[in-house]
This record gives C-alpha cells, structure tokens and sequence, in this order.
C-alpha cells in the first residue's frame, strides 16, 4: 500500500494512505541509501510502501521508499560533515524573511534560496511584518524586492497581524506542495494559523527566544491545505542558519540566476568570477546588471566553502 509520510518524531512517522487513513509507523530494517548519506533516511513528504500490523492501532512498517523527485537539504545541526533532508517531493519553496524584529540577514536568505537553486525547486521571498515597517525598512524592501525579482523570483509584503497580502499568498500555495522556512519569530506559525485555522500552532514572542539551543531538530510536518484550493504546505521549525551541503567552488554561480545565464561569456570555463581575467559576471556586476549585494553574497558563500570540506 501506498503513503506520504507527513510527520517525523524520530522514530515514528505519522503517514496517510492512498484511501486517506493515517498510521504510525516505523521503518522496516535500515534502509541503504545509496545516492545520498543524510541523518534521516525517511523525510516529510517521501512517498513509501507500508505493511499494515494492526488495523486496531492503525500501525504500519514502510518497506520501501520510492524514488524523490527532489528534496531540500541542509547540514546536519549535530553533525557537521551530514546532512539532514528538510523535505521532499516539492513543488516550491517559500522563505519568510523580515527586515525587523527579528532582521532576516541576505546571507540567509540568499543560501536558503542557493538550496532551491541546487535542486530545481522554485522559491518565494515572503517579508512579514509590514505593519512594523517604518521609511528606511521600507526603502529596504523595495531594494531586495527588485533585487530578487531580476533575478528571477517572486517576492510578497505581507502583515499577518493586519492580515494584508495573504490572499495572494493562498494563491500560490493552492495546489502545490510548498515548503515553509524561515528563522524563529518571523511569524511563520501565524501565517500558518491564518491559512490553516484549524491548526492553532503555537507562536512564539521574539523576547522569548534566546537564539540559544533551541530548533536543533528539525523535524518538518506537513498539512493538507483546504479542499478549495488544494495543495499542502511543510512547516520546519525556525532555524538560526541554513549551511550549504554537496557545493563545490565551481557550482556556486550555478545556483544564482543572474550568474547562471552569464557563465559562457567568461573567458574561462572554470571562472569562480573573483580574480579571473575576461569574467563576465565581475563585468555584470560593474555594469549594474547584477547588484553589488547578491555578488558580496556569493563570494561569501565561496569563502564558507574554503573554510570547510564536504
């Protein structure tokens, strides 16, 4: 029988079937990866085989995973040279960011969308909190939200607190598998609230949360979007950083749009676009046709990838 893992709490997993039933369920054996070593073999959003145990208690065994289409990863929280699937199966991927309480860094936002990038998965750039914007946040927004849109996604002002912009965000989720991410306090969870009413999540205060020791899991569950519209949404909990797993030098400027449509103008095949004579995107970059912040972002990236060796 058929299933999709929804939720993950070590080792269970919480699936629904092909006929709409859930299970609890657990995996049968270790299952060998072989394209890819992960802290978790089975993630939000894998489609598996299960063997029902016991109708009663509704407990079931995968018995195999089916193929991803695509996932989104990251480095593991605990273990530096692993990695941990955040979900799978995606038709998109949808970052809130906000420019105040708490700032959301273009360095995380541009890794995050490095992550989509890497494995065909389109992303929106959500900015919350709206009502809390004054001039200078404003001017910011305009900034970035030109920036991101030439190079290629959608970007959305929203204000959960005065419910402005969200139906154009319902939008975009119906229909599709979306997944949510986002640092802890950037109301995430209330926008999930609006979407999905029925879900009361808990939300959290920013002067709660001391940016210590806290979302070191990351445990990702998944909601079935109303009828209506259709669709599901993948939350993740808040993370402090979204390091990059799998990159090497060369495949950075792969993943950024604006670059990637450059690259054969350079004088070199193997141009990392900082020293190299020729470089068309160094040239693009004086030119202003790539902004000045996304090249800072990705010679950022460059270096994170010296320091450490995946």
């Amino acid at each position: 029988m058929k299933a999709t893992i929804y939720k993950s709490t070590g080792s269970w997993y919480t699936v629904k079937d092909e006929s709409g039933k859930w299970h609890n369920a657990r995996m049968k054996g270790i299952f060998k990866m072989d394209e890819i070593t992960s802290t978790n073999p089975v993630a939000v959003g894998d489609e598996v085989e299960i063997e029902v145990e016991n109708e009663g208690e509704s407990t079931a065994t995968i018995t195999k995973i089916i193929d991803r289409r695509n996932y989104i990863n990251r480095q593991s929280p605990r273990f530096a040279y692993q990695h941990h699937i955040v979900a799978s199966n995606l038709d998109q991927s949808m970052l809130v960011a906000t420019l105040k309480e708490p700032r959301t860094s273009q360095g995380f936002i541009d890794r995050f969308l490095v992550a989509s990038e890497m494995h065909h998965v389109p992303a929106l750039v959500v900015f919350n909190k709206a009502d809390l914007y004054k001039k200078k946040e404003l001017e910011k927004f305009e900034q970035w939200k030109k920036m991101y849109e030439e190079a290629g996604y959608k970007v959305f002002l929203v204000s959960v607190k005065d419910n402005e912009g969200i139906e154009i965000l319902q939008k975009e989720l119906a229909g599709k598998t979306t997944l949510i991410s986002g640092h802890s306090g950037v109301g995430k969870s209330s926008l999930l609230n609006i979407i999905l009413p029925e879900l009361a999540l808990k939300t959290q205060s920013i002067s709660g949360w001391s940016g210590k020791g806290q979302h070191t899991t990351t445990f990702a569950e998944m909601h079935d979007l109303p009828p209506a519209g259709g669709g599901r949404i993948i939350d993740t909990p808040g993370m402090r950083e979204f390091g990059l797993v799998d990159l090497s030098k060369q495949e950075v400027s792969h993943y950024f749009p604006e670059m990637r449509e450059r690259l054969n103008d350079c004088q070199f095949n193997n141009c990392l676009h900082v020293n190299e004579p020729g470089c068309a995107v160094k040239q693009a970059v004086i030119d202003k046709e790539i902004t000045e912040d996304r090249y800072v972002s990705y010679v950022n990236i460059l270096d994170s990838i010296g320091e450490k060796s995946y």
